[in-house]
């Protein structure tokens, strides 16, 4: 399964998009179960290598990190649900209530800034399962640790939020994999984008592609197989800012 498909919302037109497979196989659109944009992709054995090319244009437009027109199919308290991979030790749910104010939405700038200020950004493939516990303990985070620990500390907090997968551009950034961010909820202004990679909101330098309750609910390449033996996965991604 792939979520590699970024969809239009009043911020974000898609302006071409397309997923080409290098061997014969099956593919079908659909959604997942938080309404993201699904590619199932059957390929039948048996199979040594297959290489998922996906290329396209997105026009962004400046939004101030308010999410608007994005195709919701669950309501906002959802995202208060915990998993393991964002749940909120006692170290984070005390970081977090420090910076708690009466208003829900400077608490998360500061959450978001404190978080890029604490940690050195670690641009190596994140650790295969570590949560935001284990992240929030070292010294370095990787951005999908970021976005995970975000979202743990807006929930401790009563805070809708979710992690986020997409494509980003800095200036002379290249990156081995796709980014992750964190959305959360807030009233009477909705869905609202943190990167704590840049202690700002996503702003058109960002494309959105899938949400979840953490970064394997998001992720770009599901899927299971069939028989023994072993599997690698190699990603690289280019993003290029186009005038």
């Amino acid at each position: 399964m792939l979520r590699l498909t970024p969809e239009n919302t009043h911020d974000q037109t898609v302006a071409s998009w397309r997923i080409e497979i290098d061997r014969d196989a099956r593919m079908r659109d659909g959604r997942d179960g938080f309404g993201n944009h699904t590619t199932m992709v059957y390929a039948d054995g048996p199979v040594e290598e297959i290489t998922v090319a996906v290329a396209g244009e997105v026009v962004t437009s400046h939004s101030g990190g308010v999410l608007h027109g994005s195709h919701e199919t669950l309501p906002a308290a959802l995202y208060r649900r915990t998993t393991p991979a964002t749940a909120a030790d006692a170290a984070i749910a005390a970081w977090a209530e420090t910076l708690a104010k009466d208003d829900a939405l400077a608490t998360l700038h500061r959450i978001n800034g404190g978080l890029h200020a604490r940690f050195r950004i670690d641009r190596a493939p994140p650790e295969p399962g570590r949560d935001a516990a284990a992240a929030f303990a070292l010294e370095t985070a990787t951005p999908r640790d970021l976005a995970q620990i975000f979202v743990a500390a807006a929930r401790a907090l009563g805070h809708p939020a979710r992690y986020v997968t997409g494509y980003a551009l800095t200036a002379g950034d290249h990156r081995p994999s796709p980014h992750g961010w964190a959305e959360a909820y807030v009233d009477r202004i909705g869905w609202i984008g943190f990167d704590p990679t840049l202690g700002l909101s996503p702003e058109e330098s960002h494309v959105r592609v899938a949400v979840g309750l953490d970064a394997v609910g998001a992720a770009p390449v599901a899927g299971s197989r069939l028989g023994l033996g072993e599997e690698k996965l190699d990603v690289d991604v280019t993003v290029v800012r186009e005038e």
